[in-house]
């Protein structure tokens, strides 16, 4: 539910562990593109991104993004330094992390 502290506790988490979080607050006018800039830029750098309300991205956008994350995913389980992700290659810092929230009933 709403007010519970699901960002909070995801910016407080990096915080203790020393790493830099980002918090997006997702719409119905992010596209995939956009999505895949920011989980590229994340991956680069190592940073958390915290996606909130997650369930405002229009559905036709999420199974694009579900392939995105599963692309990142996969190269972190084979300890990859450089992966290709849409279309380019790009390289991987191990510490990056995707963190999402959810309000349901809109």
């Amino acid at each position: 539910p709403a007010g519970t502290g699901k960002t909070e506790t995801v910016k407080d988490l990096g915080k203790a562990l020393g790493a830099y979080v980002i918090v997006v607050n997702c719409s119905e006018g992010l596209d995939y593109k956009s999505m895949g800039r920011m989980f590229s830029g994340l991956a680069q750098t190592g940073a958390w991104g915290c996606f909130d309300e997650f369930n405002r991205i229009n559905i036709e956008v999420l199974s694009v993004v579900a392939q995105q994350i599963l692309s990142i995913l996969q190269a972190l389980t084979r300890s990859l330094q450089r992966f290709v992700f849409e279309g380019r290659e790009i390289s991987l810092v191990w510490s990056c992390g995707i963190f999402i929230t959810m309000n349901p009933g809109y």
